[in-house]
């Protein structure tokens, strides 16, 4: 007989359940390579720079280039970082709400919504304020979720993870045509925010730092708040609710935290891709599907993801970069066709 617990996805084998000791390594393991990987955002660039000019331009100094250019890569290195962490808390979020293994803050257009919002607000009413964009990227985001929702429960099923992702995938592409209708006949902005539609951490400063941090960290809290609803949510609705949990209220609860960490993370760094699909698949491989460790971990994975890309968009093409919007792309594509072929677009 098949013992069912909360955070647990019910099969006989219990194949995703760990033991403490290896969620824990592989959290220290998650931290060392992040570690890493944030030192080597510093290294490698146009200019590859030594590892004494590291620990000098930490420690304050810029008196050579190597040290100015390690002091201008600090703040897009941790911009990486916090937007990847979002993004992977974000689509882990909603991956246990809809209990859908294709949702993702792009998959299902509520970056694309964001975005929107953000180009509307600059073309038609002149928004300049940094505070002012997350908040009108927070409000698409929350707008496009609601409106997918609502077309992927039409018809009978209610809203199942192929509908979902249908309606996802639709609303992105009409939202992705707006963007571009609205900047096309606007020369004026079209040049600012062409980069900013690809995707991209590399006009990051600790200003712009500074005004989305307060953001994350409150949309990254709900999300940790909800994470024992989550493991709930993931046994179905009736049972969830026979355990004494209020559905509605946990599911409408996380989805406030994934709708601010999408708004947010999108506003400073544009609409990028595929994290929040990606990273919760591989954690949930390695440290299980309780989200008490599923959401932590996955903050560390995806933040180790997007400065991996950022990285990578600096070496392959130097002294030019390419995005790390179109580096997730590519990345993220193929194991999504992956996900379908393996889950059969299946619930979680």
């Amino acid at each position: 007989m098949t013992t069912v617990r909360p955070g647990l996805r019910p099969t006989g084998v219990a194949a995703l359940r760990r033991p403490v000791g290896v969620r824990l390594a592989w959290l220290f393991a998650g931290l060392v390579l992040l570690v890493i990987l944030g030192a080597a955002s510093l290294a490698f660039g146009a200019r590859d720079v030594s590892l004494t000019e590291i620990f000098a331009a930490l420690g304050g100094g810029a008196e050579d280039v190597g040290e100015a250019a390690v002091t201008l890569r600090m703040p897009r290195t941790v911009l990486a970082m916090l937007v990847g962490a979002a993004l992977a808390l974000s689509g882990c979020a909603m991956q246990a709400i809809t209990r859908n293994p294709l949702a993702d803050p792009g998959i299902l257009g509520v970056s694309s919504g964001a975005a929107l919002a953000v180009v509307i607000g600059i073309a038609f009413f002149g928004l300049s304020n940094p505070y002012s964009y997350i908040g009108v990227a927070t409000l698409g985001a929350a707008g496009a979720s609601a409106f997918v929702y609502a077309v992927g429960s039409m018809g009978r099923g209610g809203a199942t993870p192929l509908k979902l992702a249908l309606a996802g995938a639709a609303s992105a592409a009409a939202f992705s045509s707006l963007v571009s209708a609205i900047l096309l006949p606007r020369v004026d902005i079209l040049e600012t925010f062409r980069f900013w539609q690809i995707g991209g951490v590399g006009g990051a400063s600790w200003d712009r730092i500074l005004v989305v941090a307060p953001f994350l960290g409150l949309g990254a809290l709900i999300c940790l708040i909800s994470a024992r609803g989550m493991n709930s949510l993931a046994l179905g609705d009736d049972m969830a609710a026979g355990l004494g949990v209020r559905v509605g209220q946990t599911r409408l609860l996380a989805a406030v935290g994934a709708v601010i960490l999408a708004g947010a993370a999108t506003a400073i760094a544009g609409p990028i891709g595929f994290v929040g699909l990606v990273v919760p698949h591989l954690c949930r491989l390695l440290v299980g599907t309780d989200h008490r460790w599923l959401l932590p971990f996955s903050a560390i994975a995806g933040a180790a993801l997007l400065t991996l890309a950022d990285v990578i968009g600096r070496i392959i093409t130097r002294p030019e970069e390419i995005d790390v919007g179109i580096v997730t792309a590519f990345i993220g594509a193929p194991v999504f066709i992956w996900i379908v072929r393996r889950q059969r677009v299946r619930e979680l």
